[in-house]
């Protein structure tokens, strides 16, 4: 039996894409050796018009990840979705209990931002981004806050080079479970 199942698998990337921007808070995984870092930052999807699109982030220089974070390097991110238990009483059937949940997982190769105007402009697109449509608060990139922090940020993006999304959502139930667990996953976020 193919692992996950097929019907947990999300083939659709503008879905991939929807979950990003609703979830950008990812979890960074790279590794040399038998050194693994790992790091929750949010993250910004950007389309380039060609491949699967870029990431675009950033890191306190003092991290020790940002060593992993170099050029060509490959990393894994995981994007998390909504997620919830699911009680077998919520089901018009009788169930067993389990887990519904979205994650994206991507595969990407690292480029890191040298020039410190680039990573002033990708604080204020991701600052735009985090706020949504109302933009209750607008980063101006020549604040001067910006400047005493900027030696301290290290910008980078990756090169999206792969994906996959898992997508439990009780879709081996009947037409009125699935809707329960969607009702149960929706009001857990």
């Amino acid at each position: 039996m193919k692992y996950p199942p097929r019907h947990h698998q999300e083939a659709n990337l503008d879905n991939i894409i929807r979950t990003i921007e609703a979830f950008p808070l990812a979890t960074v995984i790279s590794a040399e050796g038998s050194k693994i870092y790992t790091t929750h930052i949010p993250l910004i999807y950007e389309n380039t018009g060609t491949g699967l699109g870029k990431l675009v982030g950033h890191l306190d220089k003092f991290n020790p990840h940002c060593h992993f974070l170099k050029d060509e390097l490959e990393c894994t991110v995981v994007f998390h979705g909504p997620q919830t238990y699911i009680s077998p009483s919520i089901y018009s059937t009788r169930q067993l209990p389990t887990w519904n949940y979205i994650k994206v997982h991507l595969k990407g190769k690292v480029t890191r931002i040298h020039d410190a105007e680039t990573v002033k402009n990708s604080l204020v697109n991701m600052t735009s981004a985090l706020e949504g449509e109302q933009q209750a608060y607008v980063l101006d990139k020549d604040d001067s806050r910006m400047d005493a922090l900027i030696d301290y940020i290290i910008g980078f993006e990756i090169e999206i080079t792969s994906w996959e999304g898992k997508f439990k959502l009780s879709q081996d139930k009947n037409k009125k479970d699935r809707d329960l667990a969607k009702q149960v996953l929706l009001n857990s976020e």
